[in-house]
């Protein structure tokens, strides 16, 4: 049954608003999914979701019908709104008329196996403390594309439950495991389990084009003005760096994740097919 509600002032839209604030998403476990795209996403990955909110004069679309009926078979509560009230939860300028709070999915990675086969070659991608939620979300969206193991998250990094990072990753968070670790506990992680990992830094003497990344591996990408963590360079870590052919200094650290996993890609036999 789909509810109507009438007032900004309503208990769920206020719940829901304040969503957008990363202490009420921690405490209560929740975040936000704004429009078609990435609602469908969480649908399709079988992602948790509590509520939806719903413009009412765009119910009788035939997706936004279609969209109800799976919500409302999973137990989620629909609400049907007016667009003024629609916006006081809605963060882009030209929302789409579909808001749904969904369940995190925190992801111990203590607890994980992979990759435990010799076989099991993705690499891993730990991103230390990159601060750009447009970043973090892009370089999440590159991952899925080329093929990962699973995200690592150090303390400093931008919420990945954040609007911005979330629409950023256009629904790539729902394909791939993604956990929060301090810089020890993700060096623990590979080196107790003999992966070796590789620091991409723009000041190493070794490209990342000669190495054998068709073996488990962890690449580190590290905070856009601060490069990694101390830490990962004390370690046994091997530092890569992209060849760069013109004036630019260096690349941004989403592009220089895509140009990386995507070499890695095509050295495991990526291909169109």
């Amino acid at each position: 049954m789909i509810q109507p509600i009438s007032s900004p002032d309503n208990k769920h839209i206020r719940a829901a608003a304040a969503l957008r604030q990363k202490k009420q998403r921690d405490d209560t476990g929740l975040f936000l999914l704004e429009g078609l795209h990435l609602v469908e996403a969480a649908i399709n990955a079988k992602c948790p979701i509590e509520q939806a909110f719903l413009c009412e004069d765009r119910l009788a679309r035939s997706q936004f019908v279609e969209f109800s009926e799976k919500l409302l078979a999973n137990g989620s509560q629909i609400f049907a709104v007016s667009s003024s009230v629609f916006n006081k939860i809605a963060e882009t300028d030209t929302p789409q008329g579909i808001i749904a709070v969904a369940r995190q999915c925190r992801a111990d990675l203590s607890a994980t196996t992979q990759p435990v086969e010799a076989g099991d070659c993705l690499p891993w991608v730990v991103l230390d403390a990159v601060q750009d939620p447009g970043n973090v979300g892009t370089i999440v969206r590159n991952a899925d594309a080329a093929g990962v193991a699973g995200i690592v998250l150090t303390p400093g990094c931008a919420d990945i439950y954040a609007g911005k990072t979330v629409r950023a990753s256009m629904g790539s968070m729902f394909h791939i495991p993604i956990y929060k670790a301090s810089v020890q506990q993700c060096l623990d992680f590979f080196l107790e389990r003999e992966i070796p990992v590789y620091v991409a830094d723009a000041a190493s003497a070794e490209s990342y084009s000669e190495i054998d990344w068709r073996l488990p591996c962890a690449i580190v990408f590290g905070n856009e003005g601060a490069g990694v963590s101390e830490l990962f360079r004390q370690k046994k870590t091997r530092s890569v760096a992209i060849p760069i052919v013109g004036k630019a200094e260096s690349l941004n650290v989403a592009s220089a994740a895509a140009v990386i996993l995507f070499e890695a890609a095509r050295q495991r036999g990526f291909s169109l097919s």
